[in-house]
């Protein structure tokens, strides 16, 4: 596949994958600032049905893991896939913040702000 783009939209809080100029998949997350460190928790990532099975979604976690830690930005992960992502790439254990019930209580409060607004 061509012209296949990953950024970072961080006015939309997400990794972006895009064919052609046309976003395809995300990676969403919310900036979290519990205490000692910033931290990113990854909640939902999603690639359009008809690009899937090509490793978009991988490539798409590579570049938001690696773009998070770069930034010196902890990774919560949320997602099923991120988890599932990180769990074969050890590398970024250091750098893996385990899942409270803090981080899951201040996500569910901005997703339903989010949906009310």
């Amino acid at each position: 596949m061509t012209d296949v783009t990953i950024r970072h939209n961080p006015e939309r809080e997400r990794f972006e994958v895009l064919v052609a100029g046309n976003v395809i998949g995300k990676a969403a997350y919310k900036e979290y600032d519990g205490g000692s460190s910033p931290q990113r928790i990854f909640y939902h990532t999603v690639i359009n049905e008809e690009y899937g099975g090509q490793g978009l979604a991988g490539k798409l976690a590579k570049v938001a893991l690696d773009e998070t830690v770069e930034a010196g930005v902890g990774i919560v992960p949320v997602c099923p896939f991120i988890k599932k992502f990180l769990t074969k790439h050890p590398g970024y254990a250091d750098h893996i913040t385990a899942t409270t019930p803090a981080h899951l209580e201040f996500l569910n409060d901005a997703l339903a702000s989010r949906a009310r607004a």
